[in-house]
């Protein structure tokens, strides 16, 4: 078999998270606690064909392993909605599990792999949606009301049913950022509003920001009490037709900054195809979609399973 190396390694690396910190957020209550299709084989299945594989659906990856991995993994469910069920059950799991690579990375690289100006840290900060719906069907679309609603992206002119993700993350030299806050909100909620409970908890900081995120009387604030900057590009005034000289360089080298988020989310929708969850029908499914792929796309970054 093709890759057998990275199975295996694979494998063994997700036992070991798994009993370190994964097991104790998935708990159950039940006489099957400990089912013949282990939670570690479900995880190992999902992550090596969208990594390896790039198997992007989840009905391909279950057809996948169903005509190739039969004698790997014999207690493989017999339908694609047993193997579909069993991965949505084990959404908690996959928020500390992108934690648990990200604390590994920085163990293992220290601060090495960090940017300062100064003495503060740089950050670049940016969100994208997550499309359950869009154009016409998202006025009926009713999937996970709790987390998603109606929004609109303004940098692709969408407007679209569903979330955001938003990512904090280091700026590296020549690398993508590393992810340092993961979140979601509905699509409804302003950027700022959902990530400013987070910038009142860092210091030291300087995060390169899009245009939303400004607002002055915040900024003076967080400087002051946290030597921490919010820096965006240069808004014009009303009624202002073009900006000055100044503005312009200025708010080009912010761009040329926090360019490489932006570059980041291109990558991470190439790589696991998390901004389209159209066929997502739970809550726990939205959950799942999310923070797995992204738990996949860190995995790439940081345990070179490629």
């Amino acid at each position: 078999m093709k890759n057998i190396n990275k199975l295996i390694r694979m494998y063994f690396y997700i036992c070991t998270a798994y009993d370190r910190e994964l097991c104790l957020h998935h708990q159950r209550m039940s006489n099957n606690y400990q089912p013949d299709f282990t939670d570690q084989e479900v995880l190992c299945i999902f992550f090596y064909c969208l990594i390896v594989e790039k198997r992007i659906q989840v009905k391909d990856i279950y057809d996948f392993a169903d005509n190739y991995w039969r004698t790997w993994f014999p207690d493989l469910p017999k339908t694609y909605e047993g193997f579909l069920t069993r991965l949505n059950e084990l959404y908690a799991v996959f928020p500390p599990f992108i934690v648990y690579m990200l604390d590994e990375s920085m163990e293992q690289s220290g601060q090495k792999q960090l940017v300062f100006f100064a003495q503060q840290v740089l950050n670049a900060i940016d969100s994208m949606p997550i499309i359950l719906a869009k154009g016409a069907r998202r006025f009926n679309a009713k999937v996970a009301p709790k987390l998603c609603e109606r929004g609109f992206c303004s940098s692709k002119n969408l407007k679209y049913y569903g979330l955001k993700l938003h990512v904090l993350g280091f700026v590296r030299k020549q690398k993508l950022p590393l992810p340092e806050f993961v979140g979601i909100s509905p699509a409804s909620n302003h950027d700022l509003t959902v990530v400013k409970p987070l910038f009142e908890t860092l210091y030291n900081r300087a995060i390169y920001a899009d245009k939303i995120y400004a607002k002055k009387d915040f900024e003076q604030w967080l400087l002051s009490h946290n030597n921490t900057e919010i820096l965006t590009p240069v808004k014009k005034k009303k009624g202002q037709e073009q900006l000055s000289y100044k503005d312009r360089i200025y708010s080009f080298a912010v761009s040329q900054v926090r360019q490489p988020i932006e570059g980041f989310f291109a990558w991470i929708i190439e790589k696991t195809g998390i901004q389209n969850a159209s066929k997502v029908r739970s809550e726990k499914g939205v959950r799942t979609h999310v923070f797995a792929r992204f738990a996949a796309a860190v995995m790439i970054m940081c345990l070179d399973f490629l």
